[in-house]
């Protein structure tokens, strides 16, 4: 395959697709040659991933969007984006570009649904006095009782 020159800045360089191009799944089938190469494409997922942009809206440079997208699901139903990015963090770690550190935080705060936010004005019935509800009710329980 021919080497495809980085379009966007943020795409891949010669060196980082040197090491990536090894981590890939080789095609199991001969046929007919890409029209889009395996680099156009993945720059394509990196530059959806890093935008967070809708598929259709994959730059053309980087080959039709279901092209884009199709390669994507693949990789990710089969594992292979897994199998690559435990293989790059294992090569980072030897050579000790990666710092292990673990910080753990217990902190939780939980608040109920309802507090969200402030309370709406015109909505709500006002407030009732404490015990409105059960001091009504024993009075009219213990109303006839009485008399």
């Amino acid at each position: 395959m021919t080497t495809v020159p980085a379009s966007g800045r943020a795409d891949l360089d010669d060196g980082q697709w040197a090491v990536l191009e090894p981590l890939l799944p080789r095609g199991k089938k001969p046929g007919r040659p890409r029209t889009w190469t395996r680099r156009q494409l993945i720059d394509g997922i990196r530059w959806r991933t890093r935008t967070g942009a809708p598929w259709r809206d994959v730059p053309d440079r980087y080959g039709p969007w279901p092209s884009v997208y199709g390669l994507f699901r693949r990789w990710q139903r089969d594992g292979t984006w897994r199998r690559v990015v435990t293989a790059l963090q294992a090569r980072a770690d030897a050579a000790g570009l990666i710092t292990w550190d673990v910080s753990v935080d217990s902190t939780v705060a939980r608040a109920h649904q309802h507090a969200a936010g402030a309370r709406k004005r015109g909505i709500c019935r006002p407030s009732r006095p404490a015990g409105w509800m059960t001091s009504r009710m024993i009075m009219a329980w213990a109303g006839p009782a009485a008399g």
